[in-house]
């Protein structure tokens, strides 16, 4: 219970802070208002599918429990100022997606420390064979996607979680009765 209400707390100063819409970044850099926020979600969603289409994946839904885990670790990687996998509580992100209350199988989290806007940030994650596995994984079914944007820096902690709902195949398929 204390390590759920110490990640809940710097969520929520999180999402005060953009709430209030002050954002001291550099000049031209990429601010994200509170008012971009389903645009910026419905645009990294729809690219990502895109690219998936192009291999002949299936689509990627929003999990709202896979979001949330998402949006902790974006905060916790900017209260830690370092962006790695592992919370400041020591959880890995498949403890954190159950959590969140996922009711499916964790299969990968992608993260990124930057300036720059979804798309760029996508494209980096794309020339990474490993990231670029997460998001392409024939098996994922949904995804959670977020970001922290620090009031101070303007800098961006990006967090995109997979996960399916779907039954693993097992290690034999079963034959047809004859």
């Amino acid at each position: 219970m204390h390590r759920r209400a110490f990640l809940l707390l710097p969520l929520g100063l999180a999402l005060s802070a953009c709430g209030a819409g002050q954002i001291e970044a550099p000049p031209g850099a990429y601010v994200i208002r509170p008012s971009d926020a389903k645009r910026i979600e419905a645009r990294m969603r729809d690219e990502i599918n895109m690219r998936r289409g192009f291999e002949g994946l299936v689509p990627l839904t929003y999990d709202s429990a896979l979001t949330q885990a998402a949006a902790l670790h974006a905060v916790d990687m900017s209260f830690q100022n370092r962006p790695w996998h592992w919370g400041s509580d020591g959880s890995s992100p498949v403890e954190r997606v159950r959590r969140a209350g996922y009711a499916g199988r964790f299969l990968g989290q992608t993260i990124s420390e930057s300036f720059e806007d979804e798309l760029i940030t996508l494209d980096a994650w794309m020339d990474q064979p490993d990231t670029r596995a997460v998001i392409m994984d024939p098996e994922a079914r949904d995804m959670g996607f977020a970001w922290y944007q620090e009031p101070n820096t303007g800098k961006l902690w990006w967090t995109l979680v997979t996960g399916t709902t779907e039954v693993a195949p097992g290690p034999f398929p079963m034959a047809a009765a004859f």
